[in-house]
C-alpha cells in the first residue's frame, strides 16, 4: 500500500510552469501505479498470512535502505513467507524506484504520508498493516545475515509461543556524532554478514555483555527486535506519537509489552549489521533526555525513576538494592514510598518520603485537607517537575533511612524542582 501527497495539480505561475508541474503530477502518478501493481503481484505470490512481517520506517535515507533491501532478498526464508512493510514520511519517488527494483525479489508494501518526521509515527502506520504471526521491527540502517529470518522464527517463534526477543546491533555507536558517510558497495557488506551468519556465541553488543539484566524492557532498542504479532494487536502497543527525536520511545514500548507479561528476551545469535549514517550525539542525547522525562511522567514508577535518573546499565544493577532499601525504610506492611504535590498553609508544596498504603494513598495527612493533590509512587530520585516549578519541597524522615547514594540523588533532585526545601534533622530519622 502507498499513501502519497501529490503536488498541486492547479499551481500558479506562467503557462509553461503549470505545463512542468502538471506534466510531473502525471509522472508521479503513472510511477506510483506501477510500484503498486508490481508490489500485488508480489503479494499475490506470497497468499495467505505471511510468517513474518518486517517494519522499517524510512525517510531520506536512500543508500541506507537499498542495502537492507538487498540483505532482505538474500534470506534463505522463502520470499513468500515474509513481507517488508515501510512507513515512510515525505514523498521520495527514488525510494519508489528502488521498491520497483526489488518487487520481483520481495514483497513490499509502502504506507506514505506527508507530514514532519516522527520515527513512532513511522513505526505504527507500517504495523498496522503488518498481518505477519512475527513482527520484525527494523531500522532503515540495518542489514540482516542470510539465515537470521530463517533461524531467529524457528529457534523463539515456531512453537506460538508469545515472546519479544532482541537482536544485537553490531557496529552500532550512539555517541559519535558523524557529518557524512560515503556508502560502501553491497559486496563489502555480504563479507560481514556471512561472518556474522558462521559465528556463534557473538556478544559484541554491550547489551549482551552486560548481567544481571534485571529490566529487560531497558534493553530494548528499535533497531532489530522481534515480538509475536498477536502481542501488539491484542494489547494495541503501538508506538506513543508524543515522544519527539531520538531515544525513550523504545524503552517505553517496551515497558509496555513487560506490563502483558510478554518474555523480553536477548536473542542468541541473533544480530544485525548497523550501517553507518550522519549523526549528532550531541542533539541526540537531548532529546533523549526530553523523551526520558516524559516516559517518567507517563509512568511514575521506581523502576522507570531510577532509569530517568541515571541510564539502563546503572538502572539494572541497583534496582534491587534500591527495592530492598525503600523496604527497610518503611514501617507497615504493604506499603511504599511516594510524593505528593498539593498546597500546605496555601503555599504550593511537594512531599517527598511519604508513606502509601496498598491503595496508593498517603498514610498520613501532610497537606491541607479538601484540596486537590497529585499523589505518585515516586521515591524523588527522579521528578517529573521542571526546574523551579515548586515554591516548595519538603523532605520527610524516611529520606534520610537510604543508602548515601540514593539520599543525595533524593536531595538533589529536591533543590532542582523547588525554590526551597526543608530537611529533617538527622535525629528526627
Amino acid at each position: 500500500m502507498v499513501r502519497a501527497t501529490w503536488p498541486d495539480p492547479h499551481p500558479q505561475g506562467s503557462t509553461r510552469q503549470t505545463i512542468e508541474q502538471v506534466w510531473q503530477y502525471f509522472c508521479h502518478l503513472a510511477t506510483l501505479a506501477r510500484v503498486a501493481y508490481l508490489c500485488q503481484i508480489g503479494q499475490h505470490a506470497g497468499m495467505g498470512t505471511p510468517l513474518i512481517s518486517i517494519v522499517i520506517p524510512y525517510k531520506q535515507r536512500l543508500d541506507n535502505v537499498r542495502m537492507v533491501f538487498a540483505s532482505l532478498a538474500e534470506q534463505t526464508l522463502d520470499r513468500a513467507r515474509f513481507e517488508v512493510v515501510v512507513g515512510a514520511i515525505g514523498y521520495d519517488h527514488r525510494y519508489l524506484r528502488l521498491c520497483q527494483e526489488y518487487a520481483r525479489r520481495l514483497d513490499i508494501a509502502t504506507v506514505m504520508v506527508e507530514r514532519p518526521w516522527n520515527t513512532s509515527h513511522a513505526r505504527n502506520i507500517a504495523l498496522r498493516q503488518a498481518s505477519g504471526d512475527v513482527v520484525v521491527l527494523l531500522d532503515a540502517d540495518v542489514m540482516l545475515p542470510p539465515r537470521c529470518l530463517e533461524s531467529m522464527h524457528r529457534r523463539y517463534f515456531a512453537d506460538g509461543t508469545a515472546r519479544c526477543v532482541i537482536g544485537q546491533l553490531i557496529g552500532y555507536d550512539n555517541f559519535s556524532t558523524t557529518e557524512a558517510v560515503a556508502a560502501a558497495p553491497f559486496s563489502r557488506h555480504r563479507a560481514v554478514l556471512a561472518r556474522l551468519d558462521a559465528t556463534t556465541g557473538l556478544r559484541e553488543d554491550p547489551r549482551w555483555r552486560f548481567e544481571p539484566v534485571t529490566l529487560p524492557w531497558t534493553m530494548v532498542w528499535t533497531g532489530f527486535v522481534a515480538i509475536s504479532g498477536d502481542v501488539v494487536r491484542r494489547h494495541g502497543v503501538y508506538f506513543d506519537e508524543d515522544f519527539c527525536g531520538w531515544g525513550a520511545e523504545d524503552q517505553e514500548w517496551g515497558y509496555r509489552i513487560a506490563a502483558t507479561n510478554t518474555p523480553i528476551l536477548l536473542g542468541t545469535d541473533l544480530c544485525g549489521l548497523h550501517l553507518p549514517h550522519a549523526r549528532d550525539a550531541e542533539i541526540n542525547f537531548a532529546a533523549f533526555a526530553t523523551n526520558k522525562a516524559r516516559f517518567l511522567a507517563k509512568w511514575p514508577r521506581p523502576d522507570v525513576e531510577l532509569f530517568r535518573a541515571s541510564d539502563s546499565w546503572v538502572a539494572n544493577r541497583e534496582i534491587g538494592a534500591l527495592r530492598a532499601e525503600v523496604s527497610t525504610a518503611l514501617d507497615g506492611e504493604g506499603q511504599s514510598l511516594g510524593v505528593a504535590r498539593g498546597t500546605a498553609n496555601g503555599v504550593d508544596v511537594l512531599v517527598v518520603g511519604l508513606a502509601l498504603d496498598e491503595a496508593g494513598e498517603p498514610v498520613e495527612d501532610v497537606l491541607d485537607p479538601g484540596t486537590p493533590r497529585q499523589v505518585t509512587p515516586l521515591i524523588g530520585l527522579a521528578l517529573p517537575y521542571a526546574d523551579g516549578d515548586l515554591a516548595e519541597c519538603r523532605v520527610l524522615p524516611r529520606v534520610l533511612r537510604l543508602s548515601e547514594r540514593f539520599r543525595n540523588m533524593v536531595l538533589a533532585e529536591a533543590a532542582r524542582v523547588a525554590r526551597r526545601v526543608e530537611t529533617p534533622s538527622p535525629s528526627g530519622s
